[in-house]
């Protein structure tokens, strides 16, 4: 861990299919109080608009990611890879820095323990500053992830995991680590928690600074929509992966998370099965709750498995390859 302050600070956005989104979120960094030295836009849109808006823009460089959507880790390692500055920002296409934001981030990188940083991403919903606010960016217990990035504690918070829309990492540290990995198809869930939980895991802090501040203002999905049967067969396969391939098969935590996640069929099933008990044939939206619960507890089910055996396959070639 013998790391300097330091000197230079790239940002990486990586996209898909929102160009106007991409024109705003550069305005914003182009504002910046410290300007970043590097910016790169990565891009696995299917056309050419997003890159005509970076041609309007100059000293941003743009590349592509041919793999497409569903690759976000792929692209932020892209983006990584052809910048040479310390610390490397990442902010979602659809998340706008504040004026003081890379200046915030970048002053906690004096600690050279410091190997992540990030900070609020605001939604303009009422009481969001509040809420969670004695619990941003934990790993629980039972392997269960907290968010509250829109919580203000008032102060410097040391966390297990930042959000992707709105987090920084010491370029040293990711090397060391081996890289950024790619292992998290579909809704690219958990992605950004990887590197994380592998920084905690080799003993380095991560900072929630609340200073540094995006309006996240939440562009269309690519496909679908959050909270819909795919997000949630993804949300637990990737979060199998996630665990077992940053902490070990062996952590307390990967045994807690299967009693976290059968917990969670159960409440499926449950709401299903209320909602069977006040079925009527008129009633359409009781049918429709009995229905949803069948189907969310089946996702859930399918993506664990499918995480056992994707986390099986990712252990052995990461074995290999070490």
């Amino acid at each position: 861990m013998s790391l300097v302050t330091p000197a230079t600070a790239a940002v990486v956005v990586a996209t898909y299919n929102r160009p106007e989104h991409v024109r705003t979120c550069l305005e914003h960094l182009g504002a910046q109080t410290r300007l970043p030295d590097e910016v790169v836009v990565v891009d696995s849109s299917p056309d050419a608009r997003t890159r005509d808006v970076v041609a309007g823009f100059p000293g941003v460089r743009y590349l592509r990611n041919d793999l497409g959507r569903g690759h976000t880790a792929a692209s932020r390692a892209l983006g990584m890879a052809a910048v040479t500055s310390d610390v490397v920002a990442f902010v979602d296409d659809d998340a706008y820095a504040e004026p003081g934001w890379l200046a915030a981030i970048l002053a906690r990188y004096a600690d050279p323990r410091v190997a992540a940083v990030g900070g609020r991403a605001v939604n303009g919903q009422p009481g969001e500053e509040a809420e969670g606010v004695g619990e941003i960016g934990l790993l629980r217990r039972d392997g269960t992830l907290t968010g509250y990035f829109a919580a203000d504690p008032g102060r410097d918070v040391d966390v297990d995991h930042l959000l992707g829309a709105n987090m920084s990492v010491r370029a040293s540290v990711v090397a060391e680590l081996g890289g950024i990995r790619d292992l998290y198809p579909g809704t690219c869930l958990r992605e950004e928690t990887d590197i994380q939980l592998r920084m905690r895991h080799a003993g380095y802090r991560i900072v929630f600074a609340p200073d540094a501040v995006v309006e996240h203002v939440a562009g269309q999905y690519a496909r679908g929509r959050r909270f819909d049967l795919r997000y949630t067969y993804y949300g637990q396969r990737n979060h199998v992966v996630l665990l077992t391939t940053t902490l070990g098969w062996r952590d307390p935590h990967v045994r807690r998370y299967a009693g976290a996640a059968a917990r969670d069929v159960g409440r499926h099933l449950g709401y299903a099965a209320r909602a069977l008990r006040r079925v009527r044939p008129e009633d359409g939206s009781v049918v429709r709750g009995v229905g949803n619960g069948l189907l969310r507890s089946g996702a859930s089910v399918a993506g664990s498995a499918a995480g056992v055996v994707a986390a099986a396959r990712a252990s052995i070639a990461l074995a290999r390859d070490a």
